[in-house]
């Protein structure tokens, strides 16, 4: 598919500052990009590249001043990135739109309901009373357990599992590999030192406009549901255990892991390889830093905390910051055990 630097412009709102009619086919990164490709501009670190590349349209902000003339076709908007970014969602949405139907060989139960422009790809398993909204793009080896729900213009990517019972909303993605409704980790302790299974009855509830990266686990819950609320983003190799709660807009970054029953608010920013323990809350809006370990709950919200077990963030930094002088700290103390020795002795 190829546009005209103009059909861009109309598509993000922006104003051309060159050759409405000049055609793109690709995009490229603009310290790489080729003629026939579109770039964007976002960050001053790579504005170098603004008078190198052979880009045929380059996105800018509105703000941008040039030092130089250049070639490429400029397209000028309020936010370069997001523009990009929005951009990129509407070819991937023109590409997608266009895979419908059902690949064999594939298993489609008899009781499932499925809507329309729907494409189902080979060796996908699709269970009893599955029901499938429009436009839902199921890749290959995806199995949908019985009573499965998936609504709307959802896309499951290749090997996706979702157990029985679960309920994905609209416009969701979940990438390759990830594992939906699995089983719990409740196991009862027994007097002999075994531990007994505790049945895992609950669902997971995956609400709209979620993003699930690739290899992440989200648990079913015991009892009820675990529940991803709307606009949350998971990354890559997460750990969601069973009755956790995911709040709005919620963002965790790769390897982290949440216990079982611990809510988190809305706007919470969780880094990588941090692990919050069980049955707490995370209040709205809190930054939890890279590799921390959460253990009790955070209250105030928009609080930022980091460490293991985490404290506050400006505290931290605080401690480190002592901590590096504690060498010269303990010369100076020592000096002053010799001046006060003498002035005893004397």
């Amino acid at each position: 598919m190829t546009f005209s630097a103009g059909q861009i412009a109309m598509l993000i709102q922006g104003k051309i500052d060159g050759d409405p009619e000049i055609k793109v086919g690709s995009f490229g990164k603009i310290e790489e990009a080729k003629q026939g490709q579109l770039a964007f501009l976002a960050n001053p670190k790579y504005e170098e590249y603004l008078y190198t590349t052979q880009a045929s349209v380059i996105i800018i902000n509105e703000s941008q001043q040039l030092k130089q003339p250049l070639t490429a076709t400029l397209i000028r908007v309020a936010d370069a990135y997001s523009a990009f970014a929005g951009l990129l969602a509407k070819y991937q949405e023109l590409v997608t739109q266009q895979m419908t139907g059902i690949q064999e060989p594939s298993f489609i139960s008899s009781t499932a309901k499925i809507g329309e422009h729907v494409f189902v790809g080979a060796f996908a398993y699709v269970g009893e009373n599955v029901k499938i909204g429009n436009g839902v793009k199921i890749f290959p080896q995806v199995f949908l357990g019985d009573n499965v729900s998936i609504d709307d213009n959802t896309i499951l990517h290749p090997g996706v599992k979702v157990y029985h019972d679960c309920v994905i909303g609209k416009n969701v993605t979940v990438h390759a590999g990830s594992i939906i409704g699995s089983d719990g980790f409740g196991f009862a302790p027994q007097a002999d030192g075994s531990f007994k299974k505790v049945p895992q009855i609950g669902n997971v509830v995956i609400e709209d406009g979620v993003e699930i990266g690739a290899n992440a686990t989200i648990d079913r819950a015991t009892i009820g549901s675990t529940l991803i609320r709307s606009g949350a983003k998971l990354d890559n190799l997460i750990q969601v255990a069973h009755n956790v709660e995911v709040g709005s807009n919620t963002v965790i970054a790769a390897q982290a892991g949440v216990s079982g029953s611990t809510k988190l608010g809305n706007n919470v920013m969780i880094g990588g390889q941090a692990g919050i323990v069980g049955h707490i809350s995370i209040a709205d809006g809190t930054r939890i830093n890279a590799q921390s370990g959460v253990s009790k709950s955070i209250k105030i919200p928009k609080s930022a905390v980091t460490g293991s077990p985490a404290f506050d963030y400006t505290a931290a930094l605080r401690s480190q910051a002592i901590s590096r002088s504690l060498p010269e700290m303990e010369k100076r103390l020592k000096e002053l055990e010799a001046i006060v020795k003498k002035l005893l002795a004397s």
